[in-house]
């Protein structure tokens, strides 16, 4: 590992709010595209700070999440996924190409359009939910719609019982701490057991869901084991609600921080969440890190030399307000075009949820308003508290009242 020569930054930077990302991105943008910085567990890494690099790195197959020497990598932090290197470094391709055959059937993009109308009932019945909790004191909109929608829709999908939802909230967040003590490794183990224990339960009563397709499966390639299912599913299970929850959250707080873009949401849902919701995207930047890489071979990058096994973390948030892209990139822009932010990552790595978290943002914020013409704030967004020890960072209260 290349030691940098000056002191590096540590990650997570200090940030105002949860709307506005670290100041010191755009310091470091200025400085160059890739700058040394220290990772929350204390060790080296690359920063991407610019667009264009990011989208390079993203699709360069010198770099992957796997490391040639796994004990050697630098490692983010404590938290159970996205911290440390992951997959064999000499399959790595493969490995990546054949979990991308199983999983796009489920998530691709018609799937999402036939599930869309099922979606909507889901959000009616959340949002039936809060209006019947709302009274005279304000109502937590992370509890009653941001949390349980994307939870009710990656369960359908993924053919988890709902009835589970507690105990997999529980073991989420216990994976995703930055600084767990090793706990969060033990609620990986714990979640794994689980997605096991229900692949057994649909191989003698298979459903029309990923977790059977994944089991059907199992019986063309032996080597899919039950140990690669129960992680992979229990990842998916944790991106599938997690960032999709902290989305709904922040988008709220953008449109709610200033009511005009509430309003004109509100006048004409259908004409404009499409380019809202991508705006969200864009803007929304919930964590506080990046998502880590490592060189496989030694790669330059603007005019920086990333040696072989270096870790590299790619920050989409600072990349999507990088100015030689967006025209006033702090300032949130529903009618933004083209937008071409890279929040769900490029190329080959280009997240399989994306198509999914677009369909259940584009209900909720198409349809929120409308149930809810004067929904406003109960607390300034600046008085919220960052989730900073979570790896997926966001707010865990959105107070508001009608």
């Amino acid at each position: 590992m290349t030691t940098p020569v000056k002191t590096p930054d540590k990650l997570p930077f200090a940030r105002p709010n949860v709307l506005d990302i670290a100041p010191l991105y755009e310091v470091l943008r200025r400085e160059g595209p890739i700058v040394p910085v220290t990772t929350p567990a204390g060790d080296p890494a690359w920063l991407v700070t610019a667009y264009d690099q990011a989208r390079q790195v993203f699709s360069d197959n010198r770099f992957g999440r796997s490391h040639p020497v796994p004990e050697e990598a630098s490692t983010v932090s404590d938290a159970a996924v996205l911290s440390g290197p992951q997959g064999d470094f000499e399959n790595e391709e493969r490995e990546h190409a054949r979990l991308r055959r199983l999983l796009v059937p489920a998530f691709s993009a018609n799937r999402m359009r036939r599930l869309g109308g099922h979606i909507q009932q889901l959000a009616d019945q959340c949002m039936d939910t809060m209006a019947a909790a709302g009274g005279d004191g304000p109502v937590n909109l992370h509890e009653h719609l941001s949390f349980p929608l994307p939870v009710l829709v990656i369960c359908e999908l993924l053919g988890v019982p709902y009835g589970d939802r507690e105990k997999f909230r529980d073991l989420s967040d216990r994976i995703g701490v930055l600084d767990s003590g090793g706990d969060a490794e033990v609620a990986m183990t714990e979640f794994s057991a689980y997605m096991s224990g229900l692949a057994d339960a649909k191989r003698a009563n298979p459903g029309q869901d990923v977790v059977s397709d994944l089991v059907a499966a199992q019986a063309d390639d032996p080597t899919f084991t039950d140990d690669d299912l129960g992680r992979l599913a229990a990842g998916l299970l944790f991106a599938g609600h997690e960032t999709t929850s902290n989305r709904i959250d922040l988008g709220v707080l953008f449109l709610l921080t200033d009511l005009a873009r509430r309003d004109a949401l509100a006048a004409d849902p259908e004409g404009r969440v499409h380019a809202t919701v991508e705006e969200i995207l864009r803007m929304s930047a919930p964590g506080g890190l990046g998502l880590l890489r490592y060189a496989h071979e030694d790669a330059e990058i603007g005019g920086v030399r990333i040696p072989r096994g270096d870790a590299v973390l790619i920050s989409t948030a600072s990349a999507n307000r990088d100015p030689s892209v967006f025209a006033s990139p702090d300032e949130f822009d529903a009618e933004r075009k083209p937008n071409s932010h890279i929040a769900f990552g490029y190329g080959g790595f280009f997240c399989i949820g994306a198509s999914l978290a677009r369909t259940e943002l584009r209900v909720v914020f198409g349809s929120l308003f409308r149930r809810f013409p004067d929904l406003r704030l109960a607390v300034p967004a600046e008085e919220l508290e960052v989730r900073s020890n979570r790896l997926t960072g966001g707010v865990s209260e959105v107070p508001v009242r009608w």
